[in-house]
């Protein structure tokens, strides 16, 4: 992106985000052998050998445990939405309102990236050690309040400041990240544990995800403010703060029963 990005200078929005974006075609390559590779888990494959499997799981999982896939797809609000303004509409703030150059965001992106790597399976671990609500309920907290910091830091048009606004928003993603697929693939049944969780994770990312660039690109152009945006984060992080709270927490408890 980074290299297509000066290579085709003005002409960017026109093709070249295009091509580094059909070229990620590859990363469903390389994702699809890792997933081929990847041993089913013990429960599944106990279940299995027991023909506990259920035909329809999709149907069932929506039959009995529909309570679980909606608060999965709520506690995603802080991390899913604010995600996407942090990685895609920034790029609109930064060149349109504080007239930054695009290199200097994606750039900026790439660092705070590197920096997830170490961010994400420490929020993990730790929530091996403190749990996995918690861990995830300090990420929704911290993303509500970071959202202010984060319009008050990009608006001093400081470089190193925009810099370190960039950076810093991904560290409460990660403090959600990290634990995420844990906390949701222990809220489901053994039996339906996989279509539960891909239902609830990708079900967030169309009432989260998806809408939040446009979101906040109107509530820019009502407001002329980034702070109203930071209020959308907020009400986003409350919602996924309530949803978590209503959740179960199996942190180092046995998942491989099936629930009641």
């Amino acid at each position: 992106m980074f290299a297509f990005s000066a290579l085709s200078g003005d002409q960017f929005f026109v093709w070249g985000w295009r091509i580094p974006f059909l070229l990620s075609i590859v990363m469903v390559g390389i994702g699809l052998y890792i997933r081929l590779g990847i041993l089913e888990t013990p429960i599944f494959r106990r279940l299995v050998a027991e023909e506990r499997i259920e035909r329809v799981p999709v149907v069932e999982v929506l039959r009995r445990q529909p309570r679980e896939v909606i608060l999965a797809a709520c506690a995603r609000m802080a991390e899913q939405a604010p995600a996407y303004i942090y990685l895609a509409f920034v790029f609109a703030y930064g060149t349109q309102v504080l007239h930054t150059s695009r290199n200097f965001l994606l750039s900026s992106l790439i660092i705070a990236g590197l920096g997830s790597f170490v961010t994400i399976p420490l929020a993990g671990h730790l929530s091996d050690l403190i749990g996995r609500k918690r861990m995830y309920l300090i990420g929704s907290v911290a993303t509500g309040i970071f959202g202010f910091v984060y319009f008050a830091m990009l608006n001093t048009m400081i470089p190193a400041w925009i810099f370190l606004a960039i950076f810093l928003s991904f560290v409460p993603h990660d403090l959600m990240y990290g634990p995420q697929a844990a906390l949701i693939a222990e809220c489901f049944t053994p039996r339906l544990r996989y279509s539960g969780t891909s239902i609830g994770y990708q079900l967030a990312s169309v009432i989260a995800g998806g809408p939040a660039p446009l979101i906040a690109t109107a509530l820019l152009a009502a407001t002329g403010s980034g702070y109203a945006i930071a209020a959308y984060i907020a009400a986003c992080a409350v919602v996924s703060i309530v949803a978590t709270v209503m959740m179960p927490d199996y942190t180092n408890r046995d998942i491989s029963q099936e629930h009641a």
